[in-house]
């Protein structure tokens, strides 16, 4: 789930901070520059491991700064395909169920990938799993917002993403329009505008032992009753060939 990836960058050090060690200048900068961010390809950046070198710094004319090159190791969140991962549900949609892990929410099981059969229900707001009983009926299982929920990374994908400037007027506002009119325009004209993650995780749960924990939890405990039941019934039988015999 955490890999370590080896990068190279080129630090540029603040004349403010000289009055630091430059290894910890460095630290500080590197961790600036890429703590909590998406690299393309590499993973979420969580953490400086250690610094392996660090080349002789250098100050370019015109600008009062070090500049230094240094190879590091950090501690990139990217999961293998196939890795088990458990996360809570954060929202469930038409799209599938979106699940986060606390300090990543990019992640989403789309519809297809759910236990079969599944449907969307509208009034709830939630995915529900019409699990089959051996009577022909069905029982629904509802995978409700905060719910524990286990997956399997089936796919990851990067994307590369620029700023979203303002949105593009598409006519001339009226000289007499309202103001707050206008502004309401402008709000749902960028709400519109679609947000690509940088990092998105596809995981899938149509597969035994994986999906929603309180699901597995209970058949565990009804097996262990069904267990005790059987266990009890067969001290009576012998109990009862006992008091036969005698």
């Amino acid at each position: 789930m955490f890999v370590l990836a080896e990068l190279k960058d080129n630090v540029r050090i603040a004349p403010d901070q000289f009055n630091l060690k430059l290894v910890d200048a460095v630290r500080d900068e590197i961790d600036r520059k890429l703590a909590n961010k998406v690299l393309l390809n590499v993973g979420l950046c969580i953490a400086l491991k250690e610094i392996v070198s660090l080349k002789d710094s250098i100050i370019l004319p015109g600008d009062g700064a070090s500049h230094t090159e240094v190879l590091f190791r950090y501690v990139v969140f990217r999961p293998m395909v196939g890795t088990v991962m458990t996360g809570k549900i954060r929202t469930c949609s038409r799209e599938g169920v979106h699940v986060t892990l606390g300090f990543f929410d990019d992640i989403l099981i789309p519809h297809a990938a759910l236990q079969h059969p599944s449907r969307f229900d509208e009034a709830e707001q939630a995915w529900v799993w019409e699990y089959p009983l051996e009577d022909g009926n069905k029982h629904d299982l509802f995978m409700d917002v905060g719910e524990p929920i286990k997956f399997r990374v089936s796919r990851e994908i990067f994307e590369e993403t620029s700023p979203i400037g303002p949105p593009k007027a598409e006519g001339q506002a009226s000289q007499n329009a309202n103001t707050s009119a206008a502004a309401a325009a402008a709000a749902t004209v960028a709400a519109s505008q679609e947000v690509k993650a940088p990092y998105k995780i596809i995981g899938a749960i149509n597969e035994s032992g994986l999906g929603v924990l309180s699901w597995w939890d209970q058949q565990a405990k009804d097996d262990e009753q069904e267990g005790e039941e059987d266990n009890t019934e067969y001290d009576n039988d012998d109990d009862g060939e006992g008091a036969c015999e005698e």
